[in-house]
Parts: structure tokens; sequence; C-alpha cells
């Protein structure tokens, strides 16, 4: 059985790099993306597995051919 990895979280600080905040300004374009990202209704535009399960997990891509 596969065991689901959660990421960690882009605002936690970590050894290697310590912020994404720190490698990318406040005005480059990226910032732009992420929030554009952020706020898309992935349910609305047919992704399956956006929804935890009742269990808790996130969903994710499976391939089944595992």
């Amino acid at each position: 059985m596969s065991h689901h990895i959660a990421g960690q979280s882009r605002h936690q600080s970590t050894l290697f790099p310590e912020l994404m905040d720190d490698f990318v300004s406040e005005d480059n374009p990226v910032r732009v993306i992420d929030v554009f990202v952020e706020h898309l209704d992935l349910l609305d535009l047919g992704f399956e597995s956006v929804n935890p399960k009742a269990t808790g997990r996130p969903g994710y891509h499976h391939n089944s051919r595992s």
C-alpha cells in the first residue's frame, strides 16, 4: 500500500532554503502566479481528488499500473 507524503508549507522555515521570501523578491512575477493558482477552484475545473476522503487523507493521482 502506498503512503501519501504531505509536502511542507511554503511558509514553514527549513534549513535549505530557509524561506521562499528570502529568494523571491516582492515584485517577482512568480508571486502573481502563486496567488492565481491558490485561488483556482480545482473541483470546478474537473479534478476529482480535490476533497479529502473521510479518513482525512488528501487525494492524489494514483497510477493503477504500480
